[in-house]
């Protein structure tokens, strides 16, 4: 039975994924900051498959090596997906407001945190075959006032994303571009707006699925590349 770790599966994408890959068979590491909403996740989950469910941030060095050693009690990894993410200030500040302190956070959890769990886990991944799928966003190559600290970022775990690839031939990498989503992330980049007009996490999940599944070529990938087309 194929294994999977989720990061910041209480709510948004990586729930949804979660729940995916649960109706799939999938035994589930999953973890997130806020223990009720992980807890309340994991109790759905728990009603298709095994669920371990670890509450904590993933930029916590010994959080990372707990749910790394929850992979390992398992046996095999067959997918690390690194999925949570820190937006950091909102509203969202420009570049020549952007505390440091902050902008050292964003860094933290979008960058060094899916780094750790690679390097982690990566013994893992390299005996089951696995693939690592980090979440990224177009803000890592377009350039939106406001979205400095986060793009950066994400721009950031892009390169070692594709890095990771070069080193490791034998992995499946994938940086992958969910698109807008109707999640809180979300709302909290547009403070007071309506933004009921993007998608529902949900909707994204054939795509990561179908990346998961079909295994192409390490790589960047979009979720609206990797949908059917509508008629």
């Amino acid at each position: 039975m194929r294994v999977g770790v989720i990061t910041g599966a209480s709510r948004g994408l990586g729930r949804a994924v979660a729940e995916g890959l649960a109706a799939e068979g999938w035994r589930l590491v999953i973890d997130g900051r806020d223990p009720a909403s992980l807890d309340r996740a994991a109790s759905a989950l728990r009603e298709h498959t095994e669920v371990t469910a670890i509450a904590g941030d993933v930029s916590d060095p010994d959080h990372r090596w707990a749910v790394a050693a929850s992979a390992a009690e398992l046996g095999r990894l067959d997918l690390l997906m690194n999925n949570a993410s820190e937006l950091g200030p909102s509203p969202l500040p420009t570049l020549d407001r952007f505390p440091l302190d902050e902008l050292t956070r964003v860094f933290e959890v979008n960058t060094v945190a899916p780094l750790g769990l690679v390097q982690l886990t990566l013994p893992l991944l390299t005996a089951s075959g696995g693939a690592v799928v980090n979440v990224t966003s177009d803000a890592a190559v377009e350039a939106y006032e406001g979205w400095g600290g986060y793009g950066s970022s994400k721009a950031a775990l892009e390169q070692l994303s594709h890095i990771l690839a070069a080193e490791h031939p034998g992995l499946r990498v994938y940086w992958f571009d969910p698109g807008d989503m109707r999640t809180d992330m979300h709302q909290a980049a547009f403070p007071g707006e309506d933004i009921s007009d993007r998608p529902e996490p949900e909707t994204v999940v054939p795509a990561l699925l179908r990346l998961v599944t079909e295994r192409p070529p390490s790589g960047r990938y979009r979720a609206a590349e990797l949908l059917p087309v509508s008629r």
